[in-house]
Formats: structure tokens, sequence, C-alpha cells
């Protein structure tokens, strides 16, 4: 039986044949749809002269072909004479015999290769001999099920795909999730689900909203019939954006005997391909959601269709709220919540992978906090695991296993668990890529005991969902003054953009510079009467003001108020013994570049909270209460976050000096030593 990294070595040698005519990014698009049609190959060989046979006993009396699926034993099957032994019979057609082989599929398999543009392929390979050596190189590769299992061909792929990243630079939200975290994630999603799965006669409904080559979809069947039950009826869906990794997975299904239009997508030209822009299972729900949606991907191009279900509220997916622009993550959070049933229609659970950045980007009231909130308020996050980093082949990031419930049982309900998984990591003989650890058996067994535990340890933290919840409370400062008339303030306010080239009047002609005239002459008589207070000092506003409008009647000008306060502010300068400058109702005013925000716990009152750790710090700060949440109308703005490494520091002390110091001497002795050598 060969092993992935045979058969993957294997195919890469192909690459070798195209290096020159393909760049090394474009190797994928001819290995993959080549390797997809050898194990389509490689399970129709046996029968096919029974097919043959049958098809021309047919001779298109029957318009409908499924009878040859009978034959096959798959759901699909292929009507021309040639198989790829038989194409390296004549080299000198083999172009044109390909192209027959192709169409010669049933309607299903050739909408594999039309989303592989596989046409596009042996247009470039036309001509020469490279056509007959890729198809040769193929040839010894035995791909079939029997010998070949779905897990080796499916880590074949996964290192493929991985080599193809590393040759194109993919980024990482946009690559494959290694088998290791594959199963983990299944193993999270079914853990506790023994009563549900061994009911007799079950029946599952499985689904990725980002599903790629599929692997998590057939992972998770095959644990529900090897675990728990071999006679449930496991029903997978999926939507997958990338054409090729679509065919894939669409292929997969096919020799898989799973029905390959459940899976949707695959047309990147088009603009509804994408889960966010157009879902293809709308109103339908899952019993399970299992994905590893792009990270750090922005949905610029999806942006107009997500803002229009927006604007439908909790009627569409995106009610809550909108990201950054820059990372579509908790918009995918969303459309998997929208997925999950109801309590009272038995509920759902989804396991879902992201970076750390949905656990805190965005300040309270914005688009990500706003989203976690609702998560909270809702409950439907049960758990969120930190991962080790470098599990993924390239990238070594943090990233987090959200798991999500809306059938939490009731000692499960509002509250939500943290595991500290970092640490629970092996380490690789070789690294592959960024990949430098993996989740062994072992390691999987702690972490999902880890998972089911009801108590809290070291790597396992229980909080109530208003844990992660904050006010954003605003403090103010009064606005305290200092004005000191010199050449330096005075200078200032010449300076300054208003005074130095506002020019009142906008009309053209005489009568416009006569009035630009009369302006410049007022200026310069305000700088006069500026001037006139050069040297003194004041620490009340209210005094500044009096005396300087003393100056300017003495000037004999009338100065606008607009003026007179853009000198008030320039010349101002915040002074801790300045006098509170006070409104018109003599009330203080605030000093915006002193505000500050505080983080008030939701289980906090306010007014305690302050009374502790404002007021006696800066006596004369208050709370500004015009500033209040918008959907519950109280002080403070509410947000969420998740600060997951603040809940598992631990503190390491300080070496001691005279430690060090020992160390330092000795190194300096063995430096000497090998000096000596010398």
């Amino acid at each position: 039986m060969s092993n992935h990294k045979n058969i993957s070595n294997t195919i890469w040698n192909v690459a070798d044949l195209l290096r020159g005519s393909w760049k090394a990014h474009e190797y994928q698009d001819v290995i993959l749809p080549f390797t997809v049609l050898k194990r389509l190959d490689a399970v129709l060989e046996p029968t096919k002269d029974k097919v043959i046979t049958r098809y021309n006993e047919l001779d298109g009396k029957v318009s409908d072909l499924s009878i040859l699926r009978r034959i096959t034993g798959y759901d699909f099957y292929n009507t021309s004479p040639f198989t790829i032994s038989t194409l390296l019979d004549d080299p000198t057609h083999i172009e044109r015999n390909t192209r027959n082989y192709i169409n010669g599929f049933s309607p299903n398999v050739q909408d594999i290769f039309k989303k592989f543009k596989f046409e596009v392929q042996l247009e470039r390979l036309k001509g020469g001999d490279l056509l007959y050596l890729i198809l040769k190189e193929f040839k010894k590769i035995d791909l079939h099920p029997d010998r070949v299992p779905n897990d080796v061909i499916g880590t074949a792929f996964e290192d493929l795909i991985r080599r193809f990243a590393e040759q194109s630079n993919e980024t990482a939200g946009e690559h494959y999730t290694p088998r290791d975290v594959v199963r983990l994630m299944t193993s999270l999603m079914f853990a506790g689900e023994k009563d549900k799965l061994q009911k007799a006669g079950v029946s599952i409904t499985l689904y990725d909203p980002a599903c790629g080559t599929g692997g998590m979809l057939t992972v998770g069947k095959e644990f529900i019939l090897d675990h728990y039950n071999d006679k449930a009826n496991v029903y997978l869906f999926g939507q997958e954006l990338n054409s090729q990794t679509y065919a894939i997975c669409k292929a997969d299904m096919l020799l898989k005997g799973e029905d390959p239009e459940r899976i949707k997508g695959g047309d990147p030209e088009h603009s509804k391909a994408s889960t966010l822009s157009n879902d293809e299972y709308v109103g339908t729900q899952f019993d399970y959601v299992i994905s590893n949606p792009p990270y750090g991907v922005e949905w610029k191009k999806d942006a107009k269709a997500v803002n229009h279900e927006a604007e439908r509220g909790f009627a569409g997916r995106f009610g809550a709220g909108l990201p950054s622009i820059s990372d579509g993550q908790l918009l995918f959070i969303q459309h998997v919540i929208s997925k999950l049933k109801e309590r009272e229609a038995g509920g759902s659970d989804a396991v879902i992978i992201t970076n750390g950045s949905p656990l805190f980007t965005g300040d309270a009231g914005r688009g990500e906090s706003d989203i976690r909130r609702w998560l909270f308020e809702k409950d439907y996050i049960d758990t969120i695991i930190a991962l080790p980093e470098k599990l993924f082949f390239n990238t070594g990031i943090p990233t987090y296993v959200w798991i999500f419930s809306t059938r939490k049982p009731s000692n499960r309900r509002n509250k939500v668990r943290l595991v500290d998984a970092r640490n629970r990591k092996t380490q690789l003989r070789k690294n592959l890529g960024d990949k430098r650890y993996e989740i062994s058996d072992s390691n999987l067994k702690e972490i999902v005991e880890d998972y089911v535990d009801e108590n809290t340890n070291g790597n396992v933290k229980i909080f109530d969902t208003r844990e992660f919840g904050y006010r954003a409370v605003t403090i103010q400062r009064p606005l305290r003054l200092k004005f000191e008339l010199n050449e330096e303030s005075i200078e200032r306010v010449k300076n300054q953009k208003d005074f130095l080239n506002d020019l009142p009047s906008k009309k053209k002609g005489k009568k416009g510079e006569e009035e630009n005239t009369v302006w410049q002459e007022l200026r310069g008589k305000i700088f006069g009467a500026l001037q006139s207070l050069s040297g003194s000092t004041y620490m009340n506003r209210d005094k500044f003001l009096d005396d300087l409008e003393a100056s300017f009647e003495h000037a004999g000008i009338k100065v606008p108020t607009k003026y007179k306060k853009i000198i008030w502010k320039e010349i101002g300068r915040h002074n801790d013994e300045a006098e509170i400058c006070m409104d018109k109702d003599r009330n203080p005013e605030s000093n915006n570049e002193l505000k500050d925000i505080e983080r008030v716990p939701l289980k906090e009152d306010i007014q305690e909270y302050f009374e502790r750790e404002v007021k006696p710090y800066i006596p004369d700060a208050w709370i500004d209460e015009s500033v209040v949440d918008e959907k519950d109308g109280k002080v403070g703005k509410v947000g969420y976050e998740i600060p997951f490494t603040r809940y598992f520091y631990k503190y390491v002390p300080p070496r001691d000096p005279s430690e060090i110091e020992a160390e330092i001497k000795e190194i300096e002795g063995k430096i000497l030593e090998l000096m000596k050598q010398v």
C-alpha cells in the first residue's frame, strides 16, 4: 500500500516536466486535475469493458444512462473507449483522444474538469511529447481506493496543496487545514454525543461553509461511523469558492458515494460564488457545522451584498454587526450561527477555527465588539480553545477553536469555558513549511478531556458569560487653562491657519479687495492688542477674556467671537493649578485632551467603580453621562472581548542576579581557555 508521501512525491515529479513552460505557481493547474483523473480512471478500469459493451447495446436508444452507474458501482461512468493506459498506446493522437476520454465521462465528472479549466491545460499541452510524458508518469501511480484509502489520498492532496501554496506565496487565510487539526475538531464536535448518534436509524446533517477539498466533512462522517454508529445516515453539505479545491471535493464525494450536488460554488469568476455574498443554503439549518473559514482576508468583494443583507437586521445573517472590511471571520461566524437549529428544534453544534483577531479587535459599540456581545448574550459560545502555534503549513500565528451550541445542557448555560492547549503538541521530526508541531493522539485525548471536564484546572477556566463584558465609561476632566502672553504664544495665534489664510470676502473685483483690506487691517490691530498684554499671566479664562476685550475696545475694534475663541485656544495651555473654565450656564467645561475611557466590568456598579478606581487619583474627574449604550440606554457603551492570555498568565520570577553573574564568569573563563589554545 502506498503512503501519502510516496504518492505526493511521485506526483510532484511531474513538476519537473513542467519547468520552463509553466510557472511554479501554475504546476497545480496541471497536476491536480491529472491526479483526480487517475483516481477516477483507477476505479472505472475494472468495469470498463462491461460499460462499453452495454453502452454500445443501448446505441443511443436510452437518454438516461444511469443504468451504467449500476455497472460501475459509482455515481459516474465513462463511455469512451479510453483509459490512461490505452491513451499511451497511440502517442500520435494522444491530445485528441484525451479530449474524447474527458468528454466520455458522465456530466457530473465533466463539471469537475470544467472547474479545473482542464481544456485550457490541454490546449497548452498541445504539440511535443509533454502530454504523453505526464500521462506516462501518472500511469505509474496506483490510486485505486481499495489500495489507497481515502485518508491516504486526502493526506497526499494536503501535502500537494501545501507545496503549491508555498510556490504561490498563498496567504494563511486561504490554505489547508492539517489532518491532525481536522481530527481534533471532529473529536471535539462529537464528544459526548454517544446517546444521540447511537440511536437506530439516526440521520445527521453536517455542513461546512468553506469546505475546500471536503476533508472536514468526510473525516466528520468517518468519525461518526467508526466511533458511534456504522449504520448512521450522515449527509454532507458544503460550499466552496475556489474552483480547483471545489473540483477535488466534488471528485472525492463521487468516489465515496456521496451526493456531489450538495457541494455548491466553485466559480470564483461569478460574484455570487462566495458564501458571504450568496448563501447557497438559504433557510437551511444543520445538526452540525464544522469549518476553517478564511482568516485575515478582506471581504471587500462581498461588501455590497453583505451590507445589503445587514440592513435587514436579524432577518438576514449579519444583524449583529459588521466587522472591519479587512477581516471577514466574524461574518463567517454569524453565517454559521444562522445555520444552527433553535433549541426547540433540537439544537445544533458548530466547531470553527479562527486566528486571535475575533477575540478582541474592535472597541465597545463597534462591529466586532457588538458581534461578540450578541454571541455572549445569546449564549451561543460554549468553549474556546487556544491551540499551539506553528500547527499550520504556511503560518505560525496563534489559532483558536470556537465551539458553539444552541443546545447547551443546563449546567453549561450562560457559561463559557476557556481551554489552554498551547502546550498540547508534539514536535515533528521534519518541518512541513511553517508546521513544526502536530497534535498527536495523546495530545488530542488530553484536549478533549479538558473540554468535557466540568471542573476548572490549570488548563481550563469556566466563566459566566458576563465576565467578558464591560462598559466603556467616558471620564472627563475639567478644562483648566493658563494664559501667558509672550512672543511665543502670540506667534502661535499668528500662525494659526484661520488667522494666516482666512480672507472673509469671497467676492471678486474691487468690492472683494476692499473687504479683504479691511480684514487685513483688523488682523493687524488684533495682534497689536495682544502685544499690549504681553508679559501678563492669567489663571482664569474669564479674567483673560475681560482684559482681552478691553484691549480690543482700546484699539477701537470689534472682533468676531470666532477669532476670540481661536485666540484663547491657541494661547491657553493646560495647568492643574489654573481655575476651571465654565460654560455660559456656569457648568465646568471638559478638556477633551484629558478625556479617558474606563472599562468597568458589567458585574460592577459604575459609580462604585468610579469612587474606588478614579476619584482618589483624579479628584476633579466626573463621569460623562451623555455617552450611553444604544441598546440599553445606560451610561457607558457595552463591549465584549476575550483576553485569553491574561486568564492563563503565569508569573515567572526573574532569575537571581548572583546566578546570572556566576554564569557570565563561567562563560568568560571558557572563552579565556579557548583563547589560550589559539
